[in-house]
């Protein structure tokens, strides 16, 4: 009996390896896809818009929008057909999406641009769950390293991505500046779909909250709590200021005169900062604590806009954008672990559900003002308005984590 439980748990072991790997590598190519998009959104924006520019960013916008859309529709559907083929269908939407992307920049089309783009989103609501279907699959002794090989396939994709972008975007120039790198999207994406056929998955897990409803409290009672409130508007604050931030950027940048290759490297940098400290935030947040954690993402913000506003040189804009992803990174994961122990697993599906339908919307909305902010106020306007937002964010969590303390104290 030993000898068989001990082939089984090899078995098992040897499966969480292969599995974390094939998703780390789908994790590098097709989530490449979400930097191309930041990349190129605003700017590919900008050149199908006519003389009026604030609206620049909306294909920016319609990715995020694309990512909170397609959240609940992708974790039915692997619910359906099991993650394996969610997958690989999550990645035939992306290269739809490229699809859609190319020919509008070939008809000259705005709205059909960020069509395209709010379809690559819906396929990148499949990519947030990589991470989750490598721990699922591991023993427990393996899923951080399972989730980390995950997130190193996330820095590779802030690699591959800009990368892709640089060396395809003039591919059908001057014709169809910028097709190119979609086109290079779609390839990406169905070499994704084929390394994700050969992942061996359980099947996903029900949602705790729906085996368990009558063990939830109601969601008022859960929402109103002030450490949810609190840990909630970190989490949007950090989020939505990093993409109302990131996605000006690409186009201030041109503004100011330098070219696309500058920007998206700018980009590059940015998104590798906003994934490579996940190997050691968590053991950060051990030591020090969730609150101080994100405090400090919260000034790396501020300090993003500070050095922003000290100038435009190239220097500027890239150390600028290598705060925002750390001060992101920080932030945003602080501010999740806050709110994840404000609810229990029978009240998870729930409340996750509203909190990512605020995180991204907000996000969206960010994401599209970027431009109007640039477009009628400039780049100064852009990154002071971080300022206020980090005031607000640190000063509440602050009250609310004094409240429980005296609370606790009673």
């Amino acid at each position: 009996m030993t000898t068989f439980a001990a082939q089984n748990s090899d078995a098992a072991m040897d499966n969480a390896r292969h599995t974390a790997l094939i998703l780390s590598a789908g994790q590098a190519i097709v989530g490449a896809a979400a930097p191309i998009c930041i990349a190129l959104g605003a700017i590919a924006g900008s050149y199908l818009l006519g003389e009026d520019k604030s609206l620049a960013t909306a294909p920016v916008a319609g990715y995020s929008i694309g990512v909170a859309l397609g959240a609940l529709p992708a974790a039915a559907l692997m619910r359906a057909v099991g993650r394996r083929r969610g997958f690989v269908s999550g990645a035939f939407i992306t290269a739809a999406g490229g699809i859609v992307a190319a020919f509008a920049l070939s008809s000259v089309s705005f709205w059909l641009f960020a069509l395209g783009l709010l379809t690559v989103g819906i396929g990148g609501s499949f990519v947030q769950q990589y991470r989750f279907a490598a721990a699922d699959a591991s023993p427990s002794i393996f899923k951080p390293k399972a989730i980390s090989w995950v997130l190193a396939g996330g820095v590779f994709a802030a690699i591959v991505g800009p990368q892709l972008v640089i060396w395809t975007k003039d591919a059908f120039a001057p014709a169809v500046p910028f097709a190119g790198a979609f086109i290079g999207l779609v390839a990406l994406s169905l070499i994704g779909a084929f390394l994700l056929n050969f992942l061996r998955l359980p099947p996903a897990k029900a949602t705790a909250g729906i085996d368990h409803a009558d063990e939830a409290r109601p969601l008022s009672v859960i929402l109103t709590q002030p450490t949810f409130m609190a840990g909630l508007l970190c989490a949007i604050g950090s989020y939505s200021m990093m993409s109302f931030v990131m996605t000006g950027a690409p186009l201030a940048m041109v503004d100011c005169g330098f070219s696309t290759d500058e920007a998206t490297l700018g980009i590059s940098w940015h998104v590798l900062a906003m994934f490579a400290p996940s190997f050691f935030t968590g053991r950060l947040i051990e030591k020090f604590g969730k609150v101080p954690i994100v405090l400090v993402g919260l000034l790396l913000l501020a300090g993003c806009s500070a050095v922003a506003l000290a100038g435009i040189d190239l220097a500027h804009f890239w150390i600028a954008l290598i705060l925002l992803g750390i001060g992101w990174n920080f932030g945003f994961i602080g501010s999740t672990a806050i709110v994840s122990e404000t609810y229990s697993d029978a009240e998870k599906g729930r409340v996750q559900g509203i909190h990512d339908f605020l995180l991204f919307g907000v996000v969206a909305f960010a994401s599209l003002m970027s431009g109007q902010v640039l477009n009628e106020l400039g780049w100064s306007a852009v990154v002071s308005i971080v300022f206020p937002v980090v005031i607000i964010c640190g000063l509440a969590l602050i009250a609310v984590t004094r409240l429980e303390k005296r609370r606790s104290s009673y």
